[in-house]
């Protein structure tokens, strides 16, 4: 028997940031994300012999131990452990014996939200096997609390959402880690045009955003106005960000991103470079109305509104630079998980 499971990476459109505590528990956030057509895989397979074996494709490594209630997390697969570790603890409360393999369609620090997208996905394969009542709410609230309180990992609260429940969201966040996922009722014909209009480029280099949140965090907490304001006005993106999409006036997108980016800038230093800033304003010469950074910043995958056809005039404009352009669609569908009987 193989138990198998795969959540659905995504695209922030607009909001970044405001999901992050302390601001979300001060001001409240918001935030409009998407799920894309690719994703992070996990595939357990149950074993005698009290043997736990992880093996990470995306990383050529894997790990062996001897089954056990605890094990170690100060290593390069921590999330596969510390997700054991909490399934234990919480539902077992005795050894299991098993392999995992993972693997993510996207690198890690990417600013598609691979890291937690992967811990949902192992989470769904675990919940698959054991039978665990858990609905969406409850594994995405496990997953986060997996990152950043087991592991004291940095981050923001919606990527395990949007891995969770799948499709376009507008998330609202609170005080107290309390969440609302509101789903948008995007026509496919819609989701289509804002696929085939948008460009999707990594840079080629990717980052670690847990500096770049660390001085959101820090900034907020010293009631630093410039930034608090730029938070302030991301939230207010998120906002514009829907209204336009269910109204269905897609050429405002790219104004709207811009808008969005411009003040993102101002809430940490490290969000953008001279190389950042050297594709962006390629794009927008191109035909771009607007564009972002995906995630946290500093690196990892662009985004851009390009009207009309001037998509493939930016494509051709950022064949300068040393990166990829990624083909993909919008997907509707979170977390899933099935079962293979040999």
């Amino acid at each position: 028997m193989i138990i198998r499971s795969k959540a659905p990476l995504r695209i922030g459109l607009a909001g970044g940031g405001s999901d992050v505590s302390p601001y979300s528990d001060l001001y409240g956030g918001a935030i409009l994300n998407a799920t894309i057509n690719q994703y992070a895989y996990a595939s357990l397979e149950p074993k005698p012999g009290n043997k736990i074996i992880f093996q990470s494709i995306d990383k050529g490594t894997a790990l062996e131990y001897e089954s056990t209630k605890e094990l170690p997390v100060n290593h390069e697969l921590q999330l596969h452990a510390g997700i054991y570790n909490r399934i234990v603890k919480t539902f077992t409360n005795k050894p299991l014996s098993f392999k995992l393999i993972t693997h993510v369609d996207a690198p890690p620090g990417s600013g598609l939200g691979s890291s937690s997208t992967l811990v949902t996905a192992i989470l769904g394969a675990f919940c698959e096997w054991l039978k665990l009542p858990l609905g969406e709410y409850d594994i995405a609230r496990l997953a986060y609390d997996i990152e950043r309180t087991d592991l004291k990992q940095t981050g923001g609260k919606q990527d395990q959402y949007a891995a969770t429940f799948g499709g376009v969201n507008y998330m609202e966040f609170y005080a107290d880690d309390k969440v609302i996922v509101n789903p948008l009722r995007i026509k496919s014909s819609v989701l289509n045009e804002l696929a085939y209009s948008t460009v999707l480029f990594f840079t080629g280099a990717s980052r670690t955003s847990g500096n770049i949140i660390d001085m959101q965090q820090k900034s907020v907490r010293e009631k630093q106005t410039l930034q608090v304001e730029a938070m302030h006005k991301i939230k207010e993106q998120a906002i514009l960000m829907k209204e336009a999409l269910l109204k269905e006036e897609l050429d405002s997108l790219g104004p709207i991103l811009d808008f969005g980016w411009q003040n993102k800038k101002q809430m940490a230093n490290g969000i953008t470079n001279p190389y950042i800033d050297s594709i962006y304003k390629a794009a927008i010469n191109a035909g771009a109305t607007g564009g972002k950074v995906s995630g946290a910043g500093g690196g990892g995958f662009m985004f851009f509104y390009c009207p009309g056809n001037s998509r493939h005039s930016v494509i051709d404009a950022l064949g300068q630079f040393n990166g990829e352009i990624k083909n993909y669609n919008f997907c509707k569908t979170g977390l899933t998980s099935w079962t293979v009987n040999h």
